[in-house]
């Protein structure tokens, strides 16, 4: 038995998020006072992985895993699947994501050998300056998660089309055509996208003043309360909007009836985006970066915008401990891993923003050297008050879906797609079907921050997809939604499997830890007010005796039941040397992972 102190208490306390959803119906549950069965084979508070020669997809919700394994098998590659796949989830999961928002993957490709890279977020309001969005805030000293003012380009429509531009095979009619279908007929709400729905609703019914049009929005997806599990939920218009896309392409969106619609939607409400941000509009393709971690083992992430190089910052410093020494629910591992994350977090808010404006110094932050720094500011025996940023040696909460799929061929997508802040904005444009991110909340007041808002600016972005490399080769696509979780949860899911020896669906279920507080990257450089030290949110798998000395060490420690904030895992892996795959989903989401 490997060393990880997790109790039976997680699986019970994290599958309790259907009971969840049913009492914020009003549903009254029966306590459950029992535990989890055993297993023949793995951990008793896991499942098993799932295999498969051919073809794999991994996703928050089993029809659209259902959808990508179609796909695949009408001869569509990898990148076709994930489009698919995503498509519907902004159908049945809108509480995190939809085409109102924006899109980052990863995608390693047989043919070349070779990791891509797409950014597929998008910018401001070209024609809003810094000062006229500063007095559109109205004395307001941060900017609000509703209505007009935090909506941004979605940027997922043009990241499809990029993807499938270069390497998708089917038609983009063949791989929305499932989607629309399910939009005008229906399809059951699964139950944690339920709880979602309740506490979206909840949300917006306590601020409809700051959204300010919310009609569209509850005629879509609110008419009847928020949907229920096993409810069926039809969206026509989505589904229209997805053949008009289906059939004009991106441009559809874009530059067509779409973008026109949406331009005089913002006019009406008096929002800032016009027609010319959306067909000024398109994806960048980037490189991603990559750490060695250990073993033989690479951790690769995209870079700012994104916050995918806080996970390498943080895999460079703590390659310097040796974790497996301890226990692996031990105060020990769980106080380097915290304070490996306050470190990175600091350079977070401190540099990471638009690059095309404000780029940062990348290979210092990922250098070995710097790394080794950092760590050796860490105290092994208690929390630091206070980290800084670095100093560079130069001249000069959120809901989201993660899906990741593989084909016969080799190809892996790792793909995530957000609205930001739960369902988003609160804003629906007439007829669309679709809800605005908020995404345009993330942008800095502080003139002096390299992520201050400004007019057609990207803001730093949250939502990041992962992928590691074993000895030069493609090892395994995963990702992890929610937040600052992602790259804290990417660097847990990466220690469960290299050091621990976890298998793939153990590495995701197994208790997680989510540090929230410290500097943020919308804070003014100074971090004035902030809660430097934060708050360690720990699963109930976690020990007692552990928390207890997580305290004595000078953590805030909290546990949190319900998995909520811990994200939502998927991944796929490929033996090196059978091409076998392994796919494991999210205990704390209704996803499946599903091979052929």
């Amino acid at each position: 038995m490997r060393n990880l102190v997790i109790s039976l208490l997680t699986l019970t306390a994290l599958a309790a998020a259907p009971v969840h959803a049913e009492e914020a119906a009003g549903a009254q549950q029966p306590k459950l006072e029992i535990g989890g069965g055993g297993r023949p084979v793995g951990e008793a508070w896991s499942r098993s992985p799932i295999f498969a020669e051919h073809g794999m997809a991994a996703t928050a919700h089993p029809l659209a895993s259902q959808i990508a394994i179609d796909i695949l098998k009408k001869g569509g590659s990898a990148v076709d699947a994930a489009i698919a796949a995503n498509a519907a989830l902004g159908l049945m999961e809108p509480t995190g994501n939809g085409i109102g928002g924006d899109l980052f993957a990863i995608i390693w490709d047989p043919k070349t050998e070779k990791l891509y890279g797409l950014n597929g977020s998008g910018k401001s309001p070209m024609g809003t300056s810094y000062d006229q969005f500063v007095a559109q805030l109205d004395g307001r000293d941060s900017i609000p998660p509703f209505g007009p003012l935090p909506v941004t380009v979605p940027g997922t429509v043009d990241g499809w089309f990029e993807m499938h531009g270069k390497f998708g095979k089917l038609s983009m009619a063949d791989i929305l055509a499932p989607t629309i279908a399910y939009a005008r007929e229906g399809h059951p709400v699964a139950p944690v996208i339920g709880y979602y729905f309740a506490g979206n609703l909840k949300r917006f019914e306590e601020n409809l003043d700051m959204i300010g049009d919310f009609a569209n929005a509850r005629a879509t997806y609110f008419a009847n309360g928020a949907p229920k599990a096993g409810e069926i939920f039809k969206n026509p218009d989505l589904g229209n909007t997805l053949n008009q896309i289906a059939t004009g392409g991106r441009d559809a969106f874009y530059k067509g009836d779409i973008a026109k619609t949406m331009d005089s939607y913002f006019k009406r409400i008096g929002g800032n985006l016009r027609y010319a941000d959306f067909a000024a509009h398109s994806s960048k393709w980037v490189e991603p970066g990559c750490v060695d971690y250990r073993k033989g083992y690479e951790l690769c992430e995209l870079p700012p915008n994104s916050q995918g190089f806080a996970a390498l910052q943080m895999a460079n410093i703590l390659k310097n401990v040796d974790l497996a020494q301890w226990p692996r629910g031990s105060a020990e591992v769980l106080h380097y891993i915290t304070e490996a994350k306050r470190l990175a977090f600091e350079d977070v808010a401190r540099f990471y923003a638009d690059p095309d404006m404000s780029p940062a110094p990348l290979e210092w932050l990922l250098s070995d050297a710097y790394g080794q720094e950092r760590f050796a500011l860490i105290d092994p025996a208690k929390a630091s008050p206070e980290f800084g940023p670095g100093e560079p040696k130069l001249e000069g909460e959120g809901d989201t879906t993660y899906l990741t799929v593989a084909d016969k061929d080799g190809m892996m997508v790792s793909l995530i797609q957000s609205n930001y802040r739960g369902m988003g904005s609160g804003l629906v444009a007439d007829g669309l079907g679709f809800m605005f991110q908020d995404r345009g909340e993330l942008y800095s007041l502080d003139p002096n921050h390299p992520n201050v808002y400004a007019a057609g600016k990207r803001p730093f972005q949250t939502i990041i997809p992962a992928f590691m490399q074993k000895n030069g080769k493609p090892f395994m696509s995963f990702g992890l939604m929610g937040g600052g979780m992602q790259p804290q949860g990417h660097v847990q899911v990466m220690i469960n499997m290299v050091d621990y020896g976890m298998n793939l669906q153990e590495a995701g279920d197994a208790a997680r830890l989510n540090h929230d507080g410290g500097r943020q990257p919308t804070q003014d450089l100074t971090g004035t007010g902030a809660d430097l030290l934060g708050t360690l949110n720990v699963e109930p798998g976690i020990s007692a005796a552990t928390v207890e000395r997580l305290k004595a060490m000078g953590h805030n420690v909290k546990v949190v039941s319900n998995g909520a904030m811990f994200g939502g895992y998927q991944a796929i892996t490929r033996d090196l040397e059978t091409g076998v795959y392994t796919g494991a989903t999210e205990m704390r989401k209704d996803g499946q992972a599903i091979g052929y």
